[in-house]
């Protein structure tokens, strides 16, 4: 069986650091990764390289060649032409109807193979399932809903030995019932710890906006104008994340950056929380007509938010589901724009309406 599928995976885990930069070279040169683009390769072409797509969709049509790898997250995959490398898709679809000399592995999508496709190698999918013409031909197996160690690249897992049978325990008296105290719920405390983590959180944010400002005025509008793109944005961050480490636990020479990616969604999540607190601080001033400097009214506003969201998290039953969703949202805030480095897809960086100056009337 082929482990090439590992490469993938790694290179897949490296575009997830925010500080790399996405770049693409011409069909005929190198590697390609994009990030928020679609991306084709048109009739005749070849792609010397791999080929790594996230938040777009790919198209390999009829007679274009890729001689590499391909992975794509959070879109879909059509490929017509050949491929002479492995494929990987997350979250996403992929529609083949031409040749793939390598194995596939399909993570939370369809794999449709047309009556054309022709596969030289092994099919998985995590999450998902195959649909296959009769007149496809594939070479390897085709396991649905398998589970990551039947994913190519992964090592199994041995089987763990029968344990010998443990000789019966003689009877011990009855001991007395110890009276069940709960010593743990303490509200006053909860309330306190709430408001200390509230305006500690704040003064970061006020520390943030001296420094990035712009950046958090970039998360803020994605935020408010696609909060549902964004809140699922911040749920597929969360899903994928602990999938790709542990890829790079299992490759083990990449545990480093594993490590890396770890502190990633928390980072994630108190930039956005900054980002959403520095919009609501902005409307509480205008709402009691006062102006305020951008770093009181940024501390003021998250200071409201990380309290409110504190109080809202100790209802019982529902409270965490709101604060897991304000979470998500601001995550994804943060995914959309790259930590504030970019305006998010389908908003130009010149849509924010600058503040009306009144010019008072000459005398």
């Amino acid at each position: 069986m082929k482990t090439k599928i590992t490469t993938l995976f790694l290179l897949l885990a490296l575009l997830f650091v925010p500080t790399a930069s996405a770049h693409a070279q011409s069909p005929n040169g190198d590697d390609v990764f994009l990030l928020g683009q679609n991306y084709t390769l048109n009739s005749d072409e070849t792609l010397n390289g791999s080929l790594a797509v996230i938040g777009g969709n790919a198209l390999i049509e009829k007679d274009a060649v890729v001689n590499g790898d391909v992975v794509l997250v959070g879109g879909n995959l059509t490929i017509n032409g050949d491929v002479s490398g492995n494929v990987a898709i997350i979250g996403g679809n992929l529609t083949i109807s031409g040749k793939i000399d390598g194995d596939i592995a399909v993570v939370g999508g369809q794999a449709v193979l047309t009556e054309t496709a022709d596969v030289n190698g092994d099919i998985a999918t995590v999450g998902g399932q195959v649909q296959k013409d009769p007149d496809a031909k594939v070479s390897g197996n085709i396991v649905n809903n398998a589970p990551l160690t039947a994913i190519p690249g992964i090592p199994q897992i041995p089987n763990v030995p029968n344990i010998p049978d443990v000789p019966n325990v003689p009877d011990v008296p009855n001991v007395p019932a110890v009276p069940n105290v709960n010593l743990n719920f303490n509200p006053l405390w909860d309330v306190l710890n709430a408001i200390w983590r509230a305006l500690a959180i704040a003064a970061i944010a006020m520390l943030l906006t001296l420094f990035l400002q712009p950046q958090l005025e970039r998360v803020a509008d994605a935020v408010t104008r696609q909060p549902l793109m964004a809140g699922s944005f911040g749920l597929l961050a969360v899903v994928v994340t602990p999938f790709v480490m542990l890829i790079m636990v299992v490759t083990l020479i990449l545990i480093p950056v594993a490590i890396l990616v770890a502190f990633v969604v928390p980072l994630a999540w108190l930039f956005g929380m900054v980002a959403i607190g520095q919009e609501v601080g902005e409307r509480f001033t205008k709402a009691i007509n006062q102006t305020w400097a951008p770093v009181l009214s940024t501390g003021m506003g998250t200071f409201l938010l990380v309290l409110i969201g504190g109080f809202i998290g100790l209802i019982p039953c529902l409270g965490w589901l709101l604060v897991l969703l304000i979470g998500f949202v601001a995550v994804g805030g943060v995914a959309m724009t790259w930590f504030g480095t970019r305006s998010a897809p389908g908003i130009t960086s010149g849509t924010i309406t600058p503040p009306v100056v009144e010019v008072p009337p000459a005398s």
